[in-house]
């Protein structure tokens, strides 16, 4: 009786709902065509065990950057010493201080520093609680990679992407070093992960959310993150998925997102007066904008003092510090081609082939994958390509995770039912054994036996690749992925064979260091066999840059037996400023102003004493005025200096430094001289000088 009722009803309570406009027309996009989606009878099987590729790449990319991490050491000494300044004072860390008494900031934005200097606060000061958050940040790159390149191109396209990006030579040991440079690509694919989620749904809250990672990424590394913004606009303004005034609305919350979180740090630095917060290392007139639009900004692209025209330009040997010559072949010469170079002309292909496959439809979210993640790459290649300023080969990190997401997304595609797929799966192995010979033949000495397999098996296998269709051309592409993954893969095991010490991490082989390249190739400081790379201090690998012993906590032990107190090798003098720290102990104390960061960093890491570099990273990057110092010195924040050791890399390179401040020091101070053994070392008290000082420098 009650479904009679209900059916009588319906009519009647049907007019009492309320009249409603007719639906407008949605707008629907095509579905990313899925090459590997799961059979219905395993979709129940798929929250159980979701993507156990995922699971492989994690714990590949997890031995690779875990395995021995502690035989790098205190890594980038620079770094660490700021670490450890920063985790023992509240001001130092908000201010990124690279000294203990806050008196000069590192050259970089201090978000990468922030991470490393609360892990030391929580788990002590040595070489596991600074690395291994950047080990962390290498991983879950990898599985971003893998998840954006998944959401368009299927699971297998994910694992080849994932994969790729895990055993790249430079993502390995960036992964196992403290530059800031695993954190700016972590925050630049995330950038790219939450623009993926967005063509899905196409709501705002992902594209703020992308502002909110380059945000993240300019905290990290200023100018750098910004190369993702151009194609990340491009690729949502083309696409907009709720119609083009939409997307620009949008764009401008997310640009607002981006703007707020990045310029948190340099407003805070703006906003405090300079006598209450470190001088802005990397700068002459102690300003943030100073930093970020020369130092860290169009100076890097332009061409600035002390980059590579300082260095013997495009030259062999230490050339390539500087990343070598510039030009179109530039990713592929001896510093850069065995780091990130070795796929890229897959990469290329790539590119093209998507395109086909999209056809750039407005309504295909794949679309906007391919001009997000393609123009990210072709921005950043040309960038780097053609940089005119301190450009160094770690610097390809930032690439990494792009090259691969393309690898794995036209991997994917290769496997599709198109008829053009197997032409330019076969095109794209073709030239990415083109570019892998063209790697090696700079390499001299490396994998000497590869080429000619490249050029045979390449062959055969890029017939077969245009010949066979169906499940059959899939396992032929393994096998090309295969041949092509053989030299970075090696590349990516031997960098776990040796320390990557220094300023200038490098993949690979152990001689491939400062300068790369094979054998011999090492540029000054000793890149070859046996030597610490340019930058490491005296001695690594051995005594110095290895944690202190004892219980690994802030300000345990003093390094191991042996260990004399280094300096770096950019304007440090070690045996001077250990005679300059025992004479101050025995006389009041105080910090002691130097002019190399560099050269001050080991005695900070090893007991935390006070002494501050005023010039910058070398002695050359900063033009503190003798005004400051004297406050400085006025407010007891410094009492002696050490001029010794204050030439600072790169010759007559036109920069200043701290070489006019060094001047007046040692017109106005009262010398003194400090004999230990056969050596002296001078020494200069600024106690009561500080009005002098002032003087001196007007």
């Amino acid at each position: 009786m009650t479904p009679i009722i209900a059916k009588l009803l319906r009519p009647r309570l049907s007019r009492l709902a309320p009249a409603t406009a007719p639906a407008a027309p949605v707008r629907t996009r095509r579905r990313p065509e899925a090459f590997d989606q799961p059979r219905p009878a395993a979709a129940t099987r798929r929250r159980a065990l979701p993507f156990p590729e995922l699971g492989v790449l994690l714990l590949v990319s997890g031995l690779l950057n875990l395995w021995a991490l502690d035989r790098n050491g205190w890594a980038n000494q620079y770094y660490s010493a700021a670490v450890r300044s920063m985790s023992s004072s509240w001001h130092n860390f908000l201010y990124g201080s690279f000294d203990p008494s806050g008196l000069m900031t590192v050259d970089k934005p201090p978000l990468a520093l922030w991470v490393q200097a609360l892990s030391a606060r929580v788990f002590g000061l040595h070489s596991w609680s600074i690395l291994v958050p950047q080990a962390l940040m290498g991983v879950a790159a990898v599985a971003l990679v893998y998840d954006l390149t998944r959401r368009m191109w299927g699971r297998t396209a994910g694992f080849v992407a994932g994969l790729v990006l895990a055993i790249t030579p430079m993502t390995v040991a960036i992964s196992r070093h403290n530059n800031p440079d695993a954190l700016l690509a972590l925050c630049c694919v995330g950038a790219l992960w939450c623009l993926v989620r967005a063509f899905q749904d196409g709501r705002t809250r992902w594209i703020v959310l992308t502002g909110v990672c380059v945000g993240l990424g300019f905290e990290t590394k200023m100018g750098a993150a910004l190369l993702v913004v151009p194609a990340i606009a491009a690729a949502w303004l083309w696409v907009a998925p709720r119609g083009r005034l939409a997307a620009v609305r949008q764009l401008l919350a997310g640009g607002a997102a981006m703007a707020v979180v990045g310029g948190a740090w340099p407003l805070l630095m703006a906003l405090t007066p300079a006598s209450s917060r470190p001088w802005i290392s990397g700068t002459s007139d102690n300003s943030i904008l100073s930093l970020i639009l020369d130092y860290n900004g169009l100076g890097r692209l332009d061409g600035q003092a002390g980059g590579p025209q300082n260095m013997g330009g495009g030259g062999p040997g230490g050339s390539t510090t500087f990343g070598g010559a510039t030009g179109p072949l530039r990713l592929l010469n001896e510093g850069l081609g065995g780091q990130a170079g070795w796929l890229l002309g897959f990469a290329l292909v790539a590119i093209v082939a998507l395109a086909v496959a999209t056809r750039l439809r407005r309504a295909d979210a794949r679309t906007g994958w391919l001009v997000a993640t393609g123009g990210i790459f072709l921005t950043t290649a040309v960038a780097f390509s053609f940089a005119q300023g301190i450009f160094h080969p770690y610097y390809v990190a930032q690439l990494a995770p792009f090259t691969a997401a393309l690898v794995g997304a036209g991997s994917g595609w290769f496997l599709s039912r198109h008829r053009a797929a197997g032409a330019f799966a076969a095109a794209a192995l073709i030239a990415g054994v083109v570019t892998e010979v063209l790697v090696l033949h700079d390499l001299p000495g490396q994998l000497t036996w590869l080429p000619a397999v490249l050029l045979v098996a390449g062959a055969v296998t890029a017939v077969a690749l245009v010949a066979v269709r169906g499940p059959l051309r899939g396992a032929v592409l393994a096998a090309a992925l295969g041949l092509l993954l053989l030299a970075p893969a090696s590349w990516a095991v031997q960098t776990l064979g040796h320390s990557t010490q220094g300023t200038f991490p490098a993949g690979g082989p152990a001689q491939t260091g400062f300068g790369g390249g094979g054998p011999g190739r090492g540029g000054p400081g000793g890149g070859g066999p046996g030597g610490a790379g340019f930058g490491a201090p005296p001695g690594a690998g051995t005594q110095l840059g290895t944690p202190p012993t004892g219980t690994g906590r802030l300000g345990a032990g003093t390094g191991r037996p042996g260990g004399a107190m280094g300096g770096g090798g950019f304007g440090g003098d070690n045996a001077g400023l250990t005679q300059a720290l025992t004479y101050v102990r025995q006389h009041g104390g105080g910090t002691i102003a130097m002019s190399s960061q560099s050269g001050a960093a080991t005695a900070i890491i090893q007991s935390g004493s006070d002494v501050a570099g005023i010039g910058g990273f070398s002695g050359r990057e900063s033009e503190v005025t003798t005004t400051w110092l004297a406050d400085a010195v006025r407010s007891g924040r410094v009492r002696w200096v050490l001029t010794s050791g204050s030439g600072g890399l790169g010759g007559n390179d036109g920069r200043v430094g701290s070489s006019k401040v060094m001047a007046a020091v040692a017109q106005v101070g009262r010398k003194v001289t400090v004999t230990t053994g056969s050596s002296t070392t001078t020494l200069y008290d600024l106690s009561g000088r500080a009005d002098a000082l002032a003087t001196a420098g007007s």
